[in-house]
């Protein structure tokens, strides 16, 4: 079984940084997708950016440029740098390995 703990949410005036973490314990497998996504209210969970285990990047069109995912297998910890951050980018931030397990998110506002 895998359990995930995000952690690094908060609030952030337009244009400032965050960076997420998303701590995993559990067994895991080499080809996992690794991947952040988020959920504004009234709105439906959005992929952010995936991290292939052979270490592919898709990243969402609206965060490009703005947002970078990463990885440190040695700690099994997965980020997310998130720069120029907008009042839309303003949502529950999930951390997951895709079909295994979610976290429980992290609060992310932007605002003035």
């Amino acid at each position: 079984q895998v359990q995930l703990v995000e952690s690094g949410g908060g609030l952030v005036q337009p244009g400032g940084s965050l960076r997420l973490s998303c701590t995993a314990s559990g067994i895991f497998d080499s080809d996992d997708t690794w991947g952040w996504y988020r959920q504004a209210p009234g709105n439906q969970r959005d992929m952010v950016a995936q991290l292939t285990g052979g270490g592919s990047q898709i990243v969402a069109n609206s965060v490009k440029g703005r947002f970078t995912i990463s990885r440190d297998s040695a700690t099994n910890t997965l980020y997310l740098q998130m720069n120029n951050l907008q009042p839309e980018d303003t949502a529950v931030y999930y951390c997951t390995i895709v079909g295994r397990s979610w976290g429980q998110g992290t609060q992310v506002t932007v605002s003035s």
